[in-house]
């Protein structure tokens, strides 16, 4: 074993990122569709950013306003998309150093007037219906377009970007032709309106894309706000059961360190009440079984029933704060104190892991790749 190496650590492949956003840039690209990267999965590291950028993402996007003005301080040539709509206090920010922002409140819109008085320059806003995920945006469509042509005939320096929608992060509804037509129609009517083209009609996020593989996405969807796909790439494999052999789920590696193998229950003994979190898990009982512990927990990675072994033979048993417990029973591997479990992960543990300062991060660099994207 390596002793100069630190763990927990979290391996970042930027080839393999590269490789994804190739495939899904090119692949939006035949279909008129520009991407806004969404950075928030990896805490906006910078060098994932600069993959993203140079891959082809027209814009970077994030629910959170510090990392897109981190991006703007260093330079970035990207415009910038901020996710989520802007707090009261985040307005003066926004203004100055947002691009594009997604919107729902009139209020908030005059604020960001005002402020754009203030400050003698544009701001682009995209606003949110609603189709039924009841997260945000208009859920009245009368009073979206209404926002529209208040927009357009009575404001200065916020400028009418577009129109979008949110799907599969609250309610868990589904992407389909019928609901992101629906959108498309709203669109129409806008420009009908307003006398002219949106540049943006942003059809939701990475749950979109079986649309496009399907070939049902709506011609006039011309957006997409993609994260998990770009950074992670399981989903679509392992969620929507797509065989996509261009694309890598394997972008990101969790190591973590044995510090403790016994063989213990698997069931808990004496009188159950709730754990740490104040939940109450249910256990089965498997005998006594062989059991590792690493030296990573929920503080780190929140939910282990994402984390994926690598390793044949180890199932995850639970994990406290601090701790994961592993049953290494089946493995074929003599597992030592002090040796390295790997894990693949999902995006909500990348949200979280790339966020701990007590993960150290690895990247593996960029190789001498053919761009044949801008």
């Amino acid at each position: 074993m390596d002793t100069t190496q630190q763990y927990p650590l979290l391996e970042i492949n930027l080839n393999k990122i590269a490789d994804n956003t190739k495939y899904l840039v090119d692949l939006c690209n035949e279909n008129n569709i520009s991407i806004a990267g969404v950075i928030k999965g990896v805490n906006a590291q910078q060098e994932v950013v600069d993959v993203l950028a140079d891959g082809g993402c027209k814009y970077l996007a994030s629910s959170r306003i510090e990392q897109l003005i981190g991006l703007k301080e260093k330079n970035n040539e990207k415009e910038t998309m901020l996710i989520r709509m802007p707090m009261k206090h985040e307005v003066k920010e926004v203004v100055k150093h947002i691009d594009i922002s997604l919107n729902s409140e009139i209020k908030t819109i005059n604020l960001l007037e005002k402020e754009c008085k203030k400050q003698k320059k544009e701001h682009k806003i995209v606003l949110m219906m609603d189709l039924g995920d009841l997260r945000e945006g208009f859920f009245d469509k009368d009073e979206l377009i209404d926002t529209t042509l208040y927009i357009e005939n009575n404001l200065e320096y916020v400028k009418l970007y577009g129109i979008g929608t949110n799907l599969s992060c609250y309610g868990s509804i589904k992407p389909s032709h019928e609901n992101l037509s629906y959108l498309c129609e709203i669109a129409e009517e806008v420009e009908s309106k307003i006398g002219r083209k949106l540049d943006i009609v942003s059809g939701g996020s990475t749950t979109s894309l079986p649309l496009l593989f399907d070939k049902k996405m709506p011609s006039k969807i011309n957006n997409l706000r993609i994260g998990e796909a770009l950074i992670i790439g399981r989903d679509l494999i392992d969620y929507w059961g797509y065989d996509l052999d261009k694309m890598h789920k394997d972008t990101m590696i969790l190591k973590a360190e044995i510090i403790e193998i016994k063989e213990k229950p698997t069931y808990p003994i004496g009188e159950m009440f709730l754990d740490a979190f104040g939940n109450k898990p249910e256990y089965e009982d498997k005998g006594i079984r062989k059991r590792a512990i690493l030296a990573v927990g929920k503080q780190d990675f929140v939910n282990d029933r994402d984390l994926v072994p690598l390793e044949d033979g180890i199932e995850i048993a639970g994990s406290s704060s601090d701790h994961l417990i592993v049953d290494i029973q089946n493995s074929k591997v003599d597992y030592q104190v002090g040796d390295i479990i790997s894990f693949g992960m999902f995006y909500s543990n990348a949200l979280y892991i790339t966020s701990s300062k007590y993960v150290k991060k690895q990247y593996i660099q960029l190789e001498e790749l053919e761009k044949e994207y801008a």
